[in-house]
């Protein structure tokens, strides 16, 4: 589904110029959840904004679905550390709004915006504000958008890091659920090793910048996983030691 060739990514500035990520190859399958890791500045974002077509790679090739990415795609959808809700739009709106941005019918998506409400918690809210709404309500908001247009690619930017421990663990779930649903692909960015290891079928390792693919873990856990019933289990020791173990080094 995605395939990234030897992708690299220089930014020139004023005070010269900076290599984010080198040479970077990798390939997910169709349906396959990856989570991506590494220290802060090793391009772990610049990355998903190049997969989503926001970014250009300076060198190599991405393509999706066997398309190379020259601009945002309709199936391709991105959720961002803040959920960057309009203000103005009411919670129902704001699930919509990827079909507006694409000309399609409002009226042709509603029944599933209303679906998607109902499985995130979020019935009863159509008609609230963002500012009526609490933080982990707000991502919430923003994961139904993101799913609005069933895409076949979620790309997901650190989503849950500013939310509370608890929270981040109920939205991690939720994500979790959707996804054995959805079978969505998915390509998901965080610092941190826990969430890494619960939600993904793979985890990437990228090194100090310039970024590089320094490896990949398989997490070989049944699905549903929750921290409660996996956390001490040996391939949870396993995956949470060799990540922590690649991350210092």
């Amino acid at each position: 589904m995605i395939k990234i060739d030897r992708v690299s990514r220089t930014f020139t500035g004023r005070s010269g110029t900076v290599e984010a990520l080198h040479e970077v190859s990798l390939q997910v399958a169709d349906g396959e959840f990856v989570a991506v890791v590494g220290r802060s500045g090793c391009g772990k974002s610049t990355l998903l904004r190049m997969i989503a077509g926001l970014l250009p790679p300076t060198g190599g090739v991405i393509e999706v679905g066997g398309a190379a990415v020259a601009k945002p795609r309709r199936d391709v959808s991105m959720m961002f550390q803040r959920p960057a809700l309009l203000p103005w739009r009411s919670v129902l709106d704001n699930v919509l709004l990827p079909v507006q941005f694409f000309g399609k019918r409002k009226s042709d998506y509603r029944e599933r915006a209303q679906e998607l409400l109902v499985m995130t918690g979020l019935n009863g809210f159509e008609k609230r504000l963002p500012h009526e709404l609490s933080g982990g309500m707000q991502q919430r908001v923003a994961l139904c958008r993101a799913l609005i247009a069933k895409p076949q690619v979620m790309l997901m930017d650190e989503p849950f890091s500013a939310l509370d421990p608890l929270i981040r663990e109920e939205l991690s779930g939720e994500l979790q659920r959707i996804h054995m649903e959805q079978r969505a692909t998915t390509v998901f960015v965080t610092h941190s090793i826990d969430e890494a290891v619960l939600l993904a079928d793979r985890v990437v390792v990228l090194s100090p910048r310039p970024g590089r693919v320094r490896e990949i873990v398989d997490v070989r856990i049944p699905r549903p996983r929750t921290l409660g019933r996996t956390a001490h289990s040996d391939e949870v020791a396993r995956c949470s030691g060799l990540l922590h173990d690649l991350l210092m080094a």
